[in-house]
């Protein structure tokens, strides 16, 4: 299964379902919420009719029922005033402030954006008004369920994180273990094959044989030395990148396909050398990557540039080849591990190139451009020695 390829896919579809619950945690408690407003109109209606009844109540009338259900209110913030503005009574409001009359009009006026006052008759004559909201514990449900999904998510994205960064960490130590023993176990055989090359030598072997066997011994050892770098942070030193970009891309021409054209280009640099602080072994690695793949994207037959630009702070190296191009979906997705379009490849290459230059040398690597059956530019940016 092309997990990598998927991941961004599954990550919109567990986004999509999250927001489902929220929506429907949200409808659940909002219709709940409904309820309870309808329950507290019933009850402050019924409020006010108790509170009828005692005004108009005769001397010997049985209030006892209106009087305690008038004092059974400890939530429903209510404020009865007469046709004058004046207040008449208050519950469950601040008994302070409601001596303000700037407080008592703005905390009414807010109430009437809620609910419409509900009309007291006292006689013919005179009419009270009561002025009521939502209760303390109605508002504090309002905001529980945003409350709620906000911790959820919150611990969500801490174990996401967490659980992320345990991965990326086994990952780097299988990675980090595999590349020193991938050392270890290219050293043998190269020790014994050194011990030829000097047999060879004391032979008088042909002389143009010998050396082409020696370049690939060093190269062998310069992998070998990669390898063993991994998992350990590099020692980076001033390196002129001219030079050492022009001998890597020498040895990978000499070892291309006859169709397959490799140029080195160091003109728009305007100079001879640049000097950056570089890890040369690795270095070579990202170019060799580079290079490679494009060599595949050929399929064996047509152009790759490589080519180096001062851009004053930075220093600019391109890889140009006219093969088949890169997806713009993909584009991203190929530096990450385990992504190959080879049926044999294990999908490292990129990953480790764009963890040498921006994690070993704090520059960046991307693709600047790819048209689908003409040309894809990676493009690497390093800062110079300063």
């Amino acid at each position: 299964m092309d997990f990598y390829g998927k991941k961004n896919l599954w990550k919109f579809i567990l986004f999509m379902f999250a927001v489902l619950i929220g929506a429907a945690t949200l409808w659940y408690t909002e219709s709940f919420l409904d309820e309870l407003r309808d329950q507290e109109v019933i009850k402050v209606k019924q409020f006010g009719l108790a509170m009828s009844n005692i005004i108009l109540a005769e001397n010997n009338s049985n209030i006892i029922f209106e009087q305690e259900f008038i004092q059974s209110n400890n939530t429903i913030p209510i404020i009865i005033v007469n046709e004058g503005g004046g207040v008449v009574m208050s519950r469950n409001v601040d008994l302070q402030k409601s001596k303000d009359p700037k407080w008592l009009a703005n905390k009414m006026a807010e109430m009437e954006a809620e609910f419409t006052p509900i009309e007291i008759k006292v006689s013919e004559e005179i009419t009270q008004y009561l002025y009521y909201q939502n209760s303390i514990l109605l508002t504090k449900l309002r905001y529980y369920p945003f409350v709620l999904l906000g911790v959820i998510s919150l611990f969500i994205i801490i174990a996401y994180i967490a659980f992320s960064n345990a991965r990326k960490s086994e990952q780097n130590q299988v990675w980090n273990g595999l590349a020193k023993e991938t050392a270890h176990q290219i050293g043998t055989p190269l020790s014994s094959l050194m011990g030829w090359m000097e047999l060879l030598r004391a032979k008088e072997t042909e002389q143009v044989m010998v050396e082409e066997m020696e370049k690939d011994i060093n190269r062998l050892n310069t992998i070998t030395d990669r390898f063993s770098k991994i998992g350990s942070k590099p020692s980076i030193s001033n390196q002129d990148i001219v030079a050492i970009t022009e001998e890597s891309v020498s040895y990978l021409k000499a070892r291309s396909p006859r169709k397959v054209e490799v140029i080195f280009n160091a003109e728009e640099a305007g100079t001879s050398a640049l000097s950056v602080k570089l890890n040369k072994p690795l270095y070579e690695w990202v170019i060799e990557n580079l290079v490679r793949n494009a060599i595949d994207a050929l399929e064996g037959a047509g152009k790759i540039e490589v080519r180096i630009s001062d851009m004053g702070k930075r220093v600019k190296i391109e890889v140009e080849d006219n093969g088949k191009g890169i997806p713009v979906n993909k584009q991203k997705t190929i530096f990450r591990p385990g992504f190959t379009t080879k049926s044999r490849g294990w999908g490292l290459g990129l990953s480790l190139a764009k963890r040498i230059i921006e994690e070993y040398h704090g520059g960046k690597i991307f693709v600047a451009q790819s048209d689908p059956g003409r040309a894809t530019i990676f493009r690497i940016l390093l800062d110079k020695e300063t």
